[in-house]
C-alpha cells in the first residue's frame, strides 16, 4: 500500500494526497467527512454509518489537520467534530469510493448545472 508524502489543501475545502506511487488524489472534504471512522459516524459493531448527509451543514471543511504519529492524519471540522482518525490504509481504500460518491450526488432542481 502507498504512504502519503505529501498532504495539502486542494481548492478552498477540499484536501490533496500525493501518493508514493506517483498519484495525487483530490478528497472532497464533504465525502471525507461523511466517511469518518470514528464511533459517533460508524458503528463499531455492524459498520454502519450513523451519520449521513442530511445529518450535516451544507458546507463542511476541514479547519485544521494533524498528523497522528506515522499512520493517519486527524481533521478538525467546521461543524466542531474531530474524533476521527484517517488511517493511511482508510484514505487509500476511500480513493476508490471518490467517483461513485460524485455520481450519487443529487443537485436540487434550482440549482444551477
Amino acid at each position: 500500500m502507498p504512504k502519503p508524502i505529501r498532504i495539502n489543501r486542494h481548492g478552498a475545502h477540499d484536501i490533496a494526497i500525493e501518493w508514493d506511487n506517483g498519484q495525487t488524489i483530490a478528497y472532497p472534504s464533504r465525502f471525507l467527512r461523511l466517511n469518518c471512522p470514528c464511533a459517533q459516524c460508524e458503528d463499531e459493531v455492524t459498520g454502519k454509518r450513523i451519520v449521513h448527509d442530511s445529518m450535516l451543514p451544507i458546507l463542511t471543511y476541514p479547519t485544521k489537520i494533524e498528523h497522528v504519529g506515522r499512520y493517519a492524519i486527524q481533521i478538525f471540522w467546521s461543524d466542531s467534530h474531530s474524533t476521527g482518525l484517517y488511517t493511511w490504509e482508510k484514505l487509500w481504500e476511500l480513493a476508490d469510493k471518490i467517483d461513485d460518491w460524485k455520481g450519487s450526488i443529487k443537485l436540487p432542481k434550482h440549482s444551477l448545472q
